[in-house]
């Protein structure tokens, strides 16, 4: 169950006692014989990061030396935070900051104060989270209005109104109360900082004391633990359970540790919202043109040429795309519109269309694949049989009527396929993208509830990406691998899903123009 969604299936751990006396605790993955020595070795994912000397959380144990292996019930597996996983037996659970009534087995104090911790975080540091996150929106508002001040004070000469108070002295002025604003926030967030580190302080003192599988005892912090359970003492029933738990988990939440563990939602809204703007940028431009050249445009040396172009630019590698999208869209038309309205922020070096967007990375993506959408608009126009356009001429119609009314409609099936293919490639696209908007973590989506509510010029996260990044640009390469696994498969399903609806309303399209009369 190393690939696709069956990484989140809960695996038992075992304990393999060694030939030296040592015991070790893992999870089996796999199993390889060396063809030289003939000898197997089996990989244990031995996790317990934060306490190897190397941060090494998978082994290979040769088989020879491997005494005894037991599948112990009451092992511990954590999922935390930071540090990947952790494996061990509970000892003890110490809450010296927290009201919990006296349990006569450590497992049930363990659940009871991992919940009371959680619901302390969610009830207390929560909402200074989010108190924090309105003041720095409000902190860059601010910021904003005073590089705008700023700006028009510098270039404030030749003021009109001699009898009124100069502009200057009207821009200090609002100068003054914008700065003692911006003072005020900052103090109040860090007010805020302080009291949440207070908080959480208090919150980690409380922890979980477990012991290793060498015989150790040591402390987990529970603010730390992310998810706890025992995957040898699991039914069928808290095994499933788990794994919905972790699906849900995985659409729904925002990554952790580096990308390698937690969800993947700001990478499937990203992926999904560039698809979509990619579509409204490729697909009408696509299709006029298709119809211009299919249609109107006269046969000759130029309409060939064009044609020849056209299909040129299919071929064309797709990183070409993106430094054309970095040089012209980021630079050129990025920076003209930060010149024109936000010429403040341009002499600051705080450039807002002028720097990779997911704008940008929509334009160009649909600039890489508009060729095939009017190849395919050209082609379906085409075969559309000519009695069709003589016959709505001879009833009287007008070319444009013709177009409307008949060709477009019974084309539609064909144009639905050259949009189909366009949006499949542009969704696994991932080169033009890194340099033209895509980051591995973006905190803010580029839609939220904040007005304008669609900010076009923030960077987004990309599944594509998301795979190149943690999977050959992460030290811990074995940890990577289930999440590489998941994220494939999850870009596979949602190009599927949306080229599925797309063939679905071209065989609606398909069943209500084919053989159409006029």
């Amino acid at each position: 169950m190393i690939n696709g969604l069956g990484v989140f299936w809960p695996a038992k751990i075992v304990e393999a006692t060694l030939d030296d006396g040592k015991a070790v605790l893992g999870q089996w993955m796999r199993s390889e014989t060396n063809p030289d020595t003939g000898v197997e070795s089996v990989q244990l994912k031995t996790a317990n990061r934060d306490l190897d000397p190397q941060r090494m959380d998978f082994r290979w144990y040769p088989t020879p030396t491997i005494r005894e292996m037991a599948f112990p019930d009451d092992v511990y597996v954590l999922e935390r935070a930071e540090n990947g996983d952790f494996y061990g037996f509970l000892v003890k659970v110490s809450t010296p900051t927290l009201e919990l009534a006296e349990a006569a087995m450590p497992e049930e104090r363990f659940r009871e104060a991992l919940a009371e911790v959680r619901r302390r975080r969610a009830a207390e540091v929560a909402p200074i989270a989010r108190r924090l996150s309105a003041l720095n929106e409000e902190l860059q508002q601010t910021r904003g209005a005073i590089l705008k001040l700023e700006y028009r004070a510098r270039h404030a000469a030749g003021d009109a109104d001699p009898a009124a108070p100069s502009r200057p002295e009207r821009l200090d002025g609002r100068l003054v109360e914008l700065r003692a604003e911006e003072l005020r926030i900052r103090q109040a967030s860090d007010r805020l900082v302080a009291e949440k580190g207070a908080v959480e302080a208090e919150l980690r003192k409380n922890a979980a004391h477990f012991r290793l599988a060498s015989g150790q005892v040591h402390p987990i912090a529970l603010v730390d633990v992310v998810r706890a359970y025992q995957p040898n003492a699991m039914g069928w029933t808290s095994k499933v359970g788990h794994y919905a738990a972790k699906v849900w988990e995985l659409l729904s939440e925002e990554p952790r540790e580096s990308n390698t563990e937690g969800g993947l939602f700001p990478a499937i809204f990203g992926t999904v919202m560039l698809v979509f703007l990619m579509s409204m940028t490729c697909f009408p431009l696509g299709v006029l043109a298709g119809i211009y050249l299919g249609e109107y445009a006269r046969e000759g040396t130029l309409v060939r040429l064009v044609r020849i172009a056209v299909n040129n630019l299919a071929g064309i590698p797709s990183i070409v795309y993106g430094i054309f999208g970095l040089g012209f869209f980021v630079y050129g038309l990025g920076g003209v519109i930060d010149r024109w309205l936000f010429p403040e922020r341009v002499e600051a070096g705080i450039p807002t269309f002028g720097t990779g967007g997911i704008l940008w990375a929509s334009i160009t993506l649909g600039l890489l694949t508009v060729p095939v959408v009017i190849v395919a608009t050209e082609e379906s126009l085409r075969t559309i049989p000519r009695g069709f356009r003589e016959g709505s001429y001879a009833l009287g119609a007008t070319k444009l009527q013709t177009l409307l009314r008949v060709l477009l409609p019974m084309a539609s099936p064909g144009i639905m396929t050259g949009f189909i293919l366009a949006m499949a490639r542009a969704a696994g696209e991932v080169a033009p993208l890194m340099i033209t908007g895509v980051v591995k973590l973006a905190p803010n989506l580029p839609l939220d509830g904040r007005p304008p509510f669609f900010h076009l010029d923030r960077k987004f996260m990309h599944l594509g990406f998301h795979i190149y990044d943690i999977g050959f640009q992460s030290p811990n390469v074995e940890a990577t691998k289930p999440m590489v696994y998941v994220t494939t498969l999850l870009l596979v399903l949602i190009v599927l899903l949306m080229s599925s609806a797309a063939i679905y309303l071209r065989n609606r399209m398909k069943k209500r123009f084919q053989g159409r009369a006029i």
